[in-house]
Parts: C-alpha cells; sequence; structure tokens
C-alpha cells in the first residue's frame, strides 16, 4: 500500500465584499441614542411631519373608499372653513370637545390616565337634567345650578377610580373604563323608566325650558364657545403659570422622585382628578344644553375617544388642545356629510382619529431618539 503525502490546500483568506457605491447608508450600522436634549421647534416639526404623514394616509384610505381628492378638499376645507352655516355647525361641535379634550389633559399631566370622560359625561348630563326635571332654584338661576350640579357630579363619578388608585394602588384604566359602562346603563334605565318624555313616549327626557338652554351669541354661535374659551384661558393659568404647574412638571416627570423632594403628590393628584371630572361633567352639560337641548341615549358618543386624542395630540396643553379640538371639530362636521352624500360610513371617522393618534404616537420616539452610525473597528 503507498502512502502519498496529503495534499496541501492553499487557502487565502476571502477579501471583505465592498458596500455598494450607489447606496453606502445601507452597508452602516446604526444605533439608537436617546436624546438628552429635544428643543420645542424640533418636537413641533416631528409632530407636524407625523400629522401630515397621517393626512396623506387618511387620504389614500377615503380615495380608495370612493371619495375623489377635489371632493375631499371641498368637503374638509372650503365647505367646513368657508361656508358660514358650517363654519357655525364646526363651532358648535368644538366647545364640549375643547372641554373634554382640556379634561383628558389635566389628569394625564399627572400620569392619570383617565379613560372614564364618557362616564363622567353622562354623570354631569344627569346631574344637570335631574335639576330641569324637578325645577331646583329660580328660573333666573337655573342654568347656572344645572352648570353647578354638573361639575360636582362629574367630579363625583371619579372619585371611586381615584380612591383605588390612592388607598390600594389599583390601575385607574380598567376601573374609569368600566365606569362608562356603568354611567351609560344607568342612563338608559332612566330614559326607558321615569325620566322618559311623557309627550312622545321617546327614549329621552323631556325638552329643557329655554332658560334651561346655552343662549346664542351674536352671528348664531352658540354661548357654549364662550365657556371653552374661559375654560381653556383657566387651564393654560393652572397648567402653565401658577405655582401648581411647577409641581405638576415634577410630577409628570417622576412621581417617585417628586415625592422624595417633598412635592404633596397625593394632594396635586388627587385635585387634578377632581378638576379632569369636573371638566368632563360640564362637556356633558355643554351637549344637552347646548345641543340637544335634552338628555338623549348616545349624546356622548365618541367624545371620550375624542377627548383622548385631543389630549394626546396637544401634549397636554390647554391652547394646543383648543386648536386640535376645532380641527377634530371640523373632522366631525366633514365626516357627516361623508356620511350623507357619499356613504361613508363613520367608522371611517374614527379610523382616521386612531390613524392620526398611531401617527403622533410614533412621531414621539423620533423626537426623544435618534440614529447614530457606529463607527467601524480595524481588528
Amino acid at each position: 500500500m503507498s502512502l502519498e503525502p496529503p495534499t496541501v490546500r492553499n487557502v487565502l483568506p476571502t477579501a471583505p465584499r465592498a458596500p455598494h457605491p450607489s447606496i453606502p447608508w445601507l452597508s452602516r450600522r446604526y444605533t439608537i441614542e436617546v436624546r438628552q436634549h429635544v428643543g420645542r421647534t424640533r418636537q413641533s416639526i416631528v409632530v407636524l411631519a407625523s400629522l401630515i404623514a397621517g393626512v396623506l394616509v387618511s387620504g389614500a384610505i377615503l380615495v380608495a373608499a370612493g371619495v375623489s381628492a377635489g371632493d375631499l378638499w371641498t368637503e374638509f376645507v372650503m365647505q367646513t372653513l368657508f361656508d358660514a352655516q358650517s363654519l357655525r355647525a364646526v363651532l358648535f361641535e368644538a366647545a364640549p370637545l375643547v372641554v373634554t379634550g382640556l379634561a383628558a389633559a389635566i389628569a394625564f399631566r399627572t400620569r392619570f390616565w383617565n379613560l372614564g370622560l364618557e362616564g363622567q359625561m353622562i354623570a354631569g348630563a344627569i346631574g344637570a337634567t335631574a335639576v330641569s326635571i324637578y325645577g331646583i332654584g329660580p328660573p333666573g338661576a337655573r342654568l347656572g345650578s344645572m352648570m353647578a350640579a354638573a361639575l360636582v357630579c362629574g367630579a363625583a363619578w371619579v372619585i371611586v377610580p381615584l380612591w383605588l388608585r390612592v388607598r390600594l394602588g389599583i390601575n385607574e384604566i380598567i376601573s374609569t373604563l368600566m365606569l362608562n359602562y356603568v354611567a351609560g346603563d344607568f342612563l338608559l334605565f332612566l330614559l326607558y323608566g321615569s325620566w322618559k318624555d311623557p309627550k312622545d313616549a321617546f327614549p329621552h327626557s323631556p325638552q329643557y325650558l329655554s332658560f334651561e338652554r346655552l343662549p346664542d351669541l351674536p352671528g348664531g354661535i352658540s354661548a357654549a364657545l364662550l365657556v371653552a374659551f374661559v375654560v381653556t384661558a383657566a387651564a393654560w393659568w393652572a397648567l402653565e403659570r401658577s405655582r401648581a404647574s411647577l409641581y405638576l412638571r415634577f410630577v409628570h416627570a417622576s412621581e417617585s422622585v417628586s415625592r422624595a423632594v417633598g412635592i404633596p403628590v397625593r394632594r396635586l393628584l388627587i385635585g387634578t382628578v377632581l378638576i379632569s371630572g369636573a371638566l368632563a361633567g360640564l362637556s356633558g352639560w355643554l351637549l344637552c344644553a347646548g345641543q340637544e337641548g335634552r338628555l338623549t341615549q348616545a349624546f356622548y358618543s365618541g367624545y371620550g375617544f375624542s377627548g383622548v386624542l385631543i389630549a394626546f395630540l396637544a401634549r397636554n396643553h390647554p391652547i394646543g388642545a383648543c386648536g386640535v379640538g376645532f380641527l377634530v371639530a371640523m373632522l366631525f362636521v366633514a365626516g357627516r356629510s361623508l356620511q350623507v352624500f357619499y356613504q361613508i360610513p363613520f367608522s371611517m371617522v374614527q379610523l382616521i382619529q386612531a390613524i392620526l393618534v398611531i401617527s403622533v404616537a410614533a412621531s414621539d420616539f423620533f423626537v426623544r431618539h435618534r440614529f447614530q452610525p457606529v463607527a467601524s473597528r480595524i481588528e
């Protein structure tokens, strides 16, 4: 048997493949870094870009549903802003939306995720309607009494989730959300029972008297808009200029650190959450006394989610909530027009709201982070 020497192969190392010259950024490695400081200008640019992207996606969906681009421009811009009747409808719709957005923003400042806005709206509207049905107070003070009842009942409806959070540490998301269904069922119990209108036997309350409804300002604009502006100004002062505003910034950044440095976290939490519930109840009263003229079954439908949307888009800023509330009101009014003339379901309007929320949520990542290329190392 012959022994042959093993064959020795001369294996040379393979040279690294060069990156493609036309797209060099694809060959780089990136890492995600947290920005140490984010200016307001950068935040505004990123959020605006995300909103534009969300609007473009929403427009593409509506075009795919059968609405032409020209009709979208006509319905959402020309018809809602430059038609007097449609503009009054937008302002009419904006008042309760702004107040609901402020109610959400105030609670979110202390990281209390109040998702029970609709339940608090129902409680406030029930309290105001009780004043009307049972004739509490003289006629000249009836409107003020209804407003006070709405504030008190809205704040009272949020006491249980607040107590569960403060005393037992139970997350408020589930408790506030579940109380929406309790309030809705109690509303149906009243409207199908003792509060049913005896004139037509329909499940709504009797019509408010003339002095129990919000009057119109010159130009046919409801006084609810004036109430919304006053609430916005008061919220701006409380959240941006008062001493409590500084404490709220600390609490929003870190509750544990705020408690360690002596900030009264519990008192701030209780106060802001009660104010949030009161404003939600006020929004329910604005809807009933300003728009409906009575208590109806579904007057609150969609306003809770819209309030959270407004607070989220406005970054919990009162002036921003006022502006975003006006834009959401435009979306509501134009959405109703699309329902009538183009047979677009209202769920499509809610889909647009969801797209805008996702867009702004995604923008928060790009505001607080950046992609940094990893420096190449020579081994």
